[in-house]
């Protein structure tokens, strides 16, 4: 390409030489090569001849739509464009700010990339008997993996899991498949709300191969069509996630978004990975009758309040000291500690609201340092020092809407907005806190929680990664962790 080439055929260059004008969106995006020199990682800036114009941009039809890339500078944007989306630096691109706005924040899975497809040469030849492999569904990526416990009727066979071939991470072509998906849910959009704006950042671990990234996009799907607090529910985004071996959290663009100022914890299984009130079962042998009502309580098959006063009258005749033995059997969740220590430098308030009991709630505060502390309390009998198998009466009962009230008047007693709380847990009495607080996210939950939170969070390696939903690097993560 020289000087004298007409602008209709310049186009930024992504290798060596100049590249042949591909068929479609997807293709056009296949050609973020790795580069020699400096820019090598997704966050690359293109290389340009010096002969190009800086305002040259790739122009490539898709269907009736047209998509354009930003170039190292910021270019005119055509007004017959349909997508915009620059691969070099975040809010290179000029948008109005009064638009609204989403952050899409993607979690790889880590810790089980799939790799079904062995060669050939490897796989067992198959005989006239084999069957074909029943239905499945990926671990992880849906509410349950259990078909027979599927809400709906049995899912479609795997998708072919991309992250397979392109590579385990969120790779280019995973980011140019999330922009397509994206793009394809504002056709109910007006006509002039029809143009998608995306920038992205790679948070964690680095820029060449992201576990986690971060897409801001604009604008959202038209919310007559899709609401934003349905769009992570929604097929389109749901297959993206099962192609991809990732997960998707979606939030809106906004100062309260990267500014919390208030965190509430579930306790059993969420902070902690025991289900407290089933340890203390075990010491008097009838751990698989309690565990079988937390369960149903847990998945919202019961009522809480009723399957709580149920399970503690079994406990009648345990040790008074149990909680004191049962401290050394506790394991704190992986990461919870960091994230505790993270969020208190950022001076955030933190809680835990617990359907379990007080003295392991008050002794789990001290250990991650947390602000306040709420559970249940038991009665015990002074003379046999035994419990009773009874809740004390003077104390509310901390179920599912008391949660909800303790977020509400604690964030109220201090002033803070809503907007700015967030909710961590895992069971169907902490669905109300999830959907009240300004950021809820299911971690690791049932069955129930994971189809109705707000978010969800299954593929993270340890809790620290809910800190990312806040727009952190892993760099400023650890600064933040540094002593």
């Amino acid at each position: 390409m020289d000087g004298s080439a007409s602008p209709k055929s310049q186009r930024p260059s992504f290798a060596k030489g100049s590249l042949v004008r591909s068929p479609s969106y997807l293709d056009d995006h296949l050609e973020y090569r790795t580069q020699t020199g400096p820019a090598t990682s997704i966050d690359g800036i293109m290389e340009q001849p010096a002969a190009m114009s800086s305002n040259a941009v790739s122009n490539v039809s898709l269907a009736s739509r047209r998509s354009i890339v930003g170039a190292i500078a910021p270019s005119p944007i055509p007004e017959d464009v349909a997508s915009v989306h620059t691969l070099s630096h975040t809010n290179c691109i000029q948008d109005d700010e009064t638009a609204p706005r989403l952050v899409a924040t993607l979690y790889y899975n880590a810790a089980h990339p799939r790799h079904p497809h062995p060669h050939p040469d490897q796989s067992p030849h198959s005989k006239p008997s084999d069957t074909i492999p029943a239905p499945s569904i990926a671990e992880g990526l849906a509410p349950t993996s259990i078909i027979s416990d599927y809400p709906l009727e049995p899912p479609p066979p795997e998708p072919e899991p991309l992250d397979h071939i392109y590579g385990p991470y969120i790779s280019q072509l995973c980011l140019t498949h999330f922009l397509a998906t994206l793009d394809s849910l504002l056709i109910h959009n007006a006509p002039d709300q029809r143009r998608l704006i995306s920038t992205h950042r790679c948070l964690a671990p680095d820029t060449t191969k992201p576990r986690i990234m971060e897409v801001t996009f604009s604008p959202p799907p038209n919310p007559e069509y899709l609401p934003s607090y349905l769009l992570s529910k929604h097929e389109s985004i749901y297959k993206f996630e099962r192609e991809w071996n990732c997960e998707v959290i979606l939030q809106p663009s906004s100062i309260y978004r990267r500014h919390k100022r208030f965190c509430v914890f579930d306790m059993d299984s969420t902070l902690i990975q025991q289900e407290v009130i089933d340890e203390i079962a075990a010491f008097i042998g009838v751990k698989d009758e309690v565990a079988a009502i937390t369960e149903r309580a847990m998945n919202g098959e019961l009522d809480f309040s009723a399957s709580l006063k149920a399970r503690v009258a079994l406990l009648k005749g345990v040790p008074a000291d149990v909680f004191e033995r049962l401290r050394p059997k506790i394991t704190i969740t992986p990461g919870a500690r960091e994230l505790c220590k993270c969020l208190k430098r950022l001076g955030f308030t933190l809680a835990v609201l617990s359907g379990g009991f007080q003295p392991l709630a008050d002794w789990l505060a001290g250990e991650l340092g947390l602000d306040y502390a709420f559970a249940n309390h038991l009665i015990s009998d002074p003379e046999t020092k035994t419990l009773t198998g009874e809740l004390d009466p003077d104390k509310p009962i901390v179920n599912a809407e008391h949660k909800q009230m303790l977020l509400m008047s604690l964030a109220k007693g201090r002033g803070i907005p809503l907007a700015q709380t967030m909710a961590v847990g895992d069971g169907a009495n902490d669905l109300p806190m999830l959907k009240t607080a300004g950021l809820g996210v299911a971690w690791k939950a049932k069955a129930k929680v994971q189809m109705e939170a707000p978010a969800r969070l299954n593929v993270g390696k340890s809790m620290l990664d809910l800190v990312y939903l806040l727009g952190f690097t892993e760099a400023e993560v650890q600064e933040l962790l540094a002593d």
